[in-house]
């Protein structure tokens, strides 16, 4: 399998994706945004597009030029009918490309928070007619489970996609449009190095909240990092899964929203 990864900051690596994509022996290229110069495959050159987090918002487009590209680039890969996971500042890309707005949270979530799955045995009650049925979801997630998050923004749900997950802080933890375009809002990637990582880069923004937890209570967390690993690995064989076979995706049209015309 062929993937190829948008990093936007140096910090924001691939974590427990980059353990999985060596245990596999897949083929991985990337495009560093904070690069300039950097370049856009084309989507026929890759099985998998991995959109992974940042400082940034998706809103800002005057501070951050190359997102305009970046957008397109999504929507072409969408369109195209490939299967594309997003995390965090990710997610936020494809669900503002998808056409859901994305807004500052009511609560920044800073380290590992509890998320419950939003799929019961009778389906997931935000399915439309237009959304995939569960067992095209990965079956290896639990109903509820330990993630790790560093966000302040959140998303609204797409038309024709669907809720799957949700935190105290966040309603919106993930959806599922199209059968094998995923958006996580929290960082299955993350794994002990990865966390010493972004606090060095973001440490100024563990401060005193609700919801924000201390460096101690980050570091060291062994049981709940083994978790993330295995929920990691679950995602990814998925899209390995569903990447072998092509009819799980299709081309598409997005429809662009009247303000993002022109």
């Amino acid at each position: 399998m062929k993937i190829h990864c948008l990093q936007h900051i140096e910090t924001e690596t691939l974590g427990n994706i980059a353990t999985w994509i060596e245990e596999k022996s897949q083929e991985l290229t990337k495009t560093l945004l904070y690069e300039e110069g950097h370049t856009f495959p084309d989507p026929g050159d890759f099985d998998l597009l991995l959109i992974m987090g940042g400082t940034m918002s998706v809103y800002q487009e005057e501070e951050y030029p190359w997102l305009k590209l970046e957008k397109d680039f999504v929507r072409r890969t969408i369109e195209a009918g490939k299967p594309i996971l997003g995390s965090c500042f990710g997610a936020q890309m494809l669900a503002e490309v998808l056409g859901g707005k994305v807004s500052r949270n009511r609560f920044k979530e800073i380290g590992w928070h509890r998320v419950r799955s939003t799929v019961n045995e009778k389906g997931n009650k935000h399915f439309t007619e237009e959304c995939p049925p569960v067992s095209e979801l990965p079956a290896d997630i639990p109903p509820e489970f330990t993630a790790f998050m560093w966000h302040g923004d959140t998303f609204e749900i797409p038309a024709g996609a669907a809720r799957l997950f949700e935190s105290e802080a966040c309603q919106n933890q993930g959806f599922i449009y199209n059968g094998n375009v995923l958006g996580l809002q929290f960082h299955p990637e993350a794994d002990e190095q990865w966390i010493k990582n972004l606090i060095e880069d973001s440490g100024h923004e563990i401060v005193e909240g609700k919801y924000i937890r201390t460096e101690e209570e980050m570091l060291g967390q062994e049981e709940i990092l083994e978790g993330a690993r295995a929920l990691a690995f679950a995602v990814m064989d998925w899209f390995e899964q569903r990447s072998a076979k092509p009819e799980a995706g299709q081309n598409l049209e997005i429809e662009v929203p009247a303000e993002e015309v022109g």
